[in-house]
């Protein structure tokens, strides 16, 4: 799927385990001194992870600067994780891949995309509500809150009426 020029979003295989790995790590390392600790994704093992769930990788010019993370649930899919290199933060990719979600979900006949973040990361938290997110409730974790946050999807004949 190519979405701009020199854009395009692919399925990861077991080849791309290492990548994912390290975008991941890249991306939440600022959330380290926030929350005291590793963030869950990057202890993932994206090796298993990209055999269990769905994995894609954004890539511009053929580098790899975003990794989206679904599983597909009977009434949703949910976003596991989203990474961007944070040299390309801001320049748009988190909400490509965002979008992409949205495909896979309408794809697939689900309404519903679900995520939760970590109150902290807050300018993740941002990305989703301006992506349409909400919140549904948070739950204490890990001497944190975690948020849990929803985005219903319609479709295309709705939005034309």
């Amino acid at each position: 799927m190519s979405i701009l020029p020199d854009i395009s979003i692919r399925r990861a295989g077991r080849q791309d385990a290492l990548v994912v790995r390290e975008i991941v790590r890249a991306a939440y390392a600022k959330w380290v001194p926030v929350i005291g600790r590793e963030p869950i994704p990057m202890t993932v093992d994206y090796a298993e992870a990209i055999v269990t769930n769905r994995i894609d990788l954004l890539e511009n010019a053929g580098v790899v600067v975003g990794v989206i993370e679904t599983i597909l649930r009977d009434d949703h899919l949910y976003i596991e994780n989203v990474a961007v290199r944070p040299e390309f933060h801001g320049q748009g990719y988190g909400r490509g891949l965002l979008a992409h979600a949205e495909d896979i979900a309408s794809s697939a006949a689900r309404k519903e995309i679900r995520l939760l973040t970590n109150a902290a990361f807050t300018a993740n938290v941002v990305l989703y509500e301006r992506s349409g997110y909400v919140l549904t409730h948070t739950e204490p974790f890990m001497g944190g809150t975690t948020l849990y946050l929803s985005k219903r999807l319609t479709s295309r004949i709705q939005e034309s009426v």
